[in-house]
């Protein structure tokens, strides 16, 4: 038999490494709970705050908002929260908790009214039914059925509903909202009546001149109708607390505009401070027990491990965001509209890791700045490739860099803003100015798919009438 030597090179990641990558991926809400739960197995984990070294932490955040607040009012706003936290998500909390809603507002309006038992019930139980519109889309039939009463009775019940306030409540389609919005308010032209119950289609593409033709009227009374109906509130209840509590998203990160930089902060200061069960740890040293001493002592080494893995991710976090913000400089200067293409490899070639570390620190988090909130991933963007064009009479200079997706839609909604009214331009002129002003060669139908992503309606849609 014949020995071969065989040289290969063979990766083997660790436990540790597996759990470090974890904590990286992780967003400050799963850090949390991840921490909280290891701490119910690591008896050494002392979840009781480090209050000096917190204290210690917290004046010198406190020396830090003081300075920044001297040299920029508004991050005031961006800081509050470091101040006050746990004051901050108990007030939300309070609020989401009293903030009354559309079933409360109904009810209570109903409390001085006399009927029967049976009757409040089905009452009572068609204002849950409501959705958060404030419509109800559930089976007349299925009411009935359920309570043992009659479909007319069942319906007359409804209509009490639609009797209440906020007008157009009860309503089982947007048709039957406005009309009941109209019938209160009165005063509607008859025309406007029409046009909720035969052209409210038409009417949102805005197509007032086909509909004026089938009516017999001109577009001016068209367009009038239209501005009555956009006086209607479409959503009755949208104006009350939802029934299921909303999420709260709590950032990872903040990028706070000072004079001529941008800081960077992890979001960590909220973190809860555990530390190494002293007695444990005195208890490791001093057992002659060998099962206690190994099990403290890789307890021990858990948690050690576990502090490590957290500044590494605090470490790695702001190496990251640091090359995104210098890449991102314009969107964080002038605001959305402005980002640069960036891509993973790109952040991952300045730091000299690999691009599934920059997509972990990324991955599921937030960042605040002057702007709003914006998921991490969202400054990830690809580039739309075009050649060089000409400057332009209006001074750009086309084509000299790949825009951003975004980008283009921030000169397309440029173009249409700028747009005669009465006479909007095509998607098909869109493109061709987007052409030959700034040299970015995209179809007709990216125009359209963009302009839909902006919400804006198309040529007819867009056409206003002179009333």
């Amino acid at each position: 038999m014949g020995l071969e030597l065989d040289l290969s090179q063979k990766q083997i990641i660790s436990q540790q490494m597996i759990q470090s990558m974890k904590i990286l991926q992780m967003n400050y809400i799963e850090l949390q709970e991840y921490i909280s739960e290891l701490a119910l197995e690591n008896p050494v984990i002392d979840m009781e705050e480090n209050y000096g070294e917190y204290r210690d932490r917290q004046e010198e955040l406190q020396r830090k908002l003081d300075w920044l607040e001297a040299s920029d009012a508004q991050n005031r706003i961006y800081y509050q929260q470091d101040r006050s936290s746990e004051n901050i998500e108990a007030n939300w909390q309070d609020k989401s908790r009293t903030e009354e809603t559309l079933a409360e507002y109904l009810l209570a309006q109903l409390l001085t009214s006399t009927m029967p038992e049976q009757d409040r019930e089905v009452i009572e139980f068609m204002i849950y039914s409501l959705d958060d519109r404030g419509y109800f889309t559930e089976d007349i039939s299925f009411v009935a059925e359920h309570f043992h009463v009659s479909e007319n009775l069942a319906e007359d019940l409804l209509f009490v509903i639609q009797s209440l306030e906020p007008a157009g409540v009860g309503a089982r389609s947007l048709e039957e909202c406005l009309l009941l919005q109209m019938e209160r308010k009165g005063n509607v032209s008859p025309l406007t009546e029409v046009l909720v119950k035969e052209y409210l289609p038409g009417l949102a593409k805005h197509h007032i001149a086909r509909i004026a033709e089938k009516l017999s009227v001109s577009p001016e009374e068209v367009a009038a109708g239209l501005e009555e109906i956009r006086q209607l509130n479409p959503k009755p209840g949208s104006i009350f607390g939802n029934r299921e509590r909303l999420h709260y998203i709590v950032p990872d990160a903040l990028v706070v505009k000072l004079d001529n930089y941008f800081e960077i902060l992890i979001n960590d200061s909220r973190r809860t401070y555990f530390q190494i069960n002293q007695y444990y740890s005195g208890l490791a040293k001093e057992t002659a027990d060998a099962e206690t001493k190994k099990y403290l002592t890789e307890k021990m080494r858990q948690a050690d491990w576990l502090k490590n893995c957290i500044s590494q991710r605090t470490d790695t976090m702001s190496r990251v965001l640091r090359v995104l913000v210098d890449k991102q400089l314009d969107f964080f200067v002038y605001g959305p509209g402005h980002k640069r293409p960036l891509k993973l490899s790109d952040i991952s070639e300045v730091l000299g890791v690999h691009e599934s570390t920059v997509s972990r620190a990324l991955k599921g988090k937030f960042l605040q700045c002057t702007w709003g909130i914006f998921p991490m991933g969202y400054f990830l963007t690809s580039a739309v490739s075009h050649s060089t064009a000409p400057v332009s009479n209006a001074g750009n200079s086309a084509g000299t860099e790949a825009e951003t997706p975004e980008q283009i839609q921030s000169m397309i909604q440029k173009i249409i803003a700028e747009e005669n009214k009465e006479k909007p331009l095509s998607d098909q002129k869109i493109c061709d100015m987007l052409q030959q002003e700034y040299g970015i060669p995209i179809s007709r139908r990216t125009v359209n798919k963009y302009r839909g992503i902006l919400g804006i309606p198309d040529k007819s849609g867009r056409k206003e009438w002179k009333v």
